[in-house]
């Protein structure tokens, strides 16, 4: 077997995954021959601001192909690999070609799948947090796609949703919640931020995660201020097709050699650290029914004595002409009658907007509390702007059916929600007169 490790930007030494390929090599079962090989991007991509993931992906194809040819291979990534190799997937293995692909197993290490709380702090500051990119200064172009809510995230993930299936490579994502105080940046508190590895939250990794569509339509409903607003109707709930196979590593952080769940490997502990028997497992699994029972036994392990939990939800609000609406607040509704107010004190850790995108808000939820909501019931209401005048929005509600918060926001998982407003236009925007009364019609403004 191939086994490629892909190292990350400027990295010149196959040090930067410690001694974790020697361990595998040798704690693999003696009939599985191994080959390590690895790919350092570095050497054929500069890490400037106008390299984009497209990019790296590509370069990422022309190192396969001049190491490996197209024999078949798995990879292990670390952080920002697998939505590079996730790219790679999708721009030369598309579904119709997906059977072809020499890619035999994809194992993630502390994915930022859904992104990065830090990536919003901006390139100086994320380079001084060797946690992240080992002191590196990173791109714009890559930090922009790390930015929680990026066009680029919502692209790859809606792609995962419709065309993952078990025909293709067999994906696996392991990932840690622990702090690693080393790392600490004490004017930052997402280094230290519960539900995270120090940089990459749990949900964040995970690839099991669900797509909501809501769209604004012309039915009215009571909100909790009397008012009679639009209803935002659940049209299209959505979930991949395959569950991916999914564990939160115990006392596992992003990087270091104390914790990081690559990084701490060493020839002494390797036969005992949980992230090395894991892989060894991974590497051994070859068809869809090993790979069901293995998903089953992760979920089972990293749900044991976890005592909080969280959740992410980004949401992006557009209009029906696809244009984004970028001025809204956000209000967030449960129990019975669907008021705020009335969740668990302490139940938001965090909101985000993203920089690039103003019509993109990300949510990160204590799960534990917010399952608790009265009778189980979740809703938000969008208030966009402009309201009134020539061109405008009008608010709208979701309500939720009984029972359906954890069902619609799943602990250690994302949820995605795209709302589509009604672009409310003025009659008064295009007026025909007749020819015979002609002449000034300018009074039909003040109508």
């Amino acid at each position: 077997m191939e086994l490629v490790f892909v190292h990350g930007w400027s990295v010149t030494n196959t040090d930067t995954y410690a001694q974790l390929p020697q361990a595998i090599v040798k704690l693999m079962d003696p009939e599985i021959a191994l080959s390590i090989r690895h790919i350092h991007l570095g050497r054929y991509i500069s890490f400037d601001d106008e390299v984009r993931l497209n990019d790296i992906a590509k370069a990422f194809n022309d190192a396969r192909v001049d190491l490996l040819g197209d024999k078949p291979f798995a990879v292990i990534t670390h952080s920002t690999g697998a939505p590079v190799m996730r790219q790679w997937l999708q721009m030369f293995f598309g579904a119709d070609k997906i059977s072809d692909c020499p890619l035999t197993h994809l194992i993630m290490l502390a994915p930022a799948n859904h992104g990065s709380a830090l990536a919003q702090l901006g390139k100086s500051r994320v380079g001084r947090i060797n946690s992240f990119f080992s002191g590196v200064e990173p791109g714009q172009r890559i930090l922009d796609w790390l930015e929680l809510g990026s066009d680029g995230q919502h692209q790859l993930n809606l792609h995962w949703l419709k065309e993952f299936t078990l025909e293709g490579p067999l994906p696996f994502v392991l990932t840690g919640e622990t702090i690693d105080s080393q790392f600490y940046d004490y004017l930052n508190s997402y280094t230290a931020e519960v539900g995270s590895d120090g940089v990459v939250r749990v949900a964040s990794a995970n690839l099991n995660f669900s797509h909501l569509l809501l769209e604004q339509t012309a039915h009215p409903l009571t909100s909790f201020d009397g008012r009679r607003i639009s209803t935002l109707q659940l049209t299209n709930h959505s979930t991949p097709r395959q569950q991916t196979a999914f564990e939160v590593i115990n006392n596992a952080s992003h990087s270091g050699s104390r914790k990081g769940i690559m990084g701490s490997v060493t020839s002494k502990n390797a036969a005992k650290k949980p992230v090395v028997q894991r892989i060894l497992q991974c590497l051994k699994v070859s068809e869809p029914q090993q790979y069901q029972r293995l998903c089953e036994q992760m979920a089972e392990t990293h749900s044991v004595k976890r005592k909080q939990r969280t959740c992410m939800l980004v949401v992006r609000v557009i209009d029906d002409t696809g244009l984004a609406v970028e001025d809204f607040d956000i209000i967030l509704l449960s129990g019975a009658e669907f008021v705020p107010g009335q969740f668990a004190k302490g139940f938001m850790l965090d909101k985000q907007r993203n920089h690039s995108n103003n019509h993109v808000v990300t949510f990160y939820f204590d799960a534990n509390k917010l399952a608790k909501v009265s009778d189980g019931k979740i809703g938000l209401r969008v208030d966009p702007r402009p309201n009134n005048g020539v061109c405008y929005y009008r608010s709208g509600e979701f309500h939720s059916d009984g029972e359906q918060v954890q069902v619609l926001l799943q602990a250690d998982q994302t949820t995605m929600v795209d709302i589509v407003l009604q672009r409310q236009i003025s009659p008064k925007t295009f007026t025909l007169v007749d020819s015979e009364h002609g002449g000034d019609f300018s009074h039909l403004a003040d109508d």
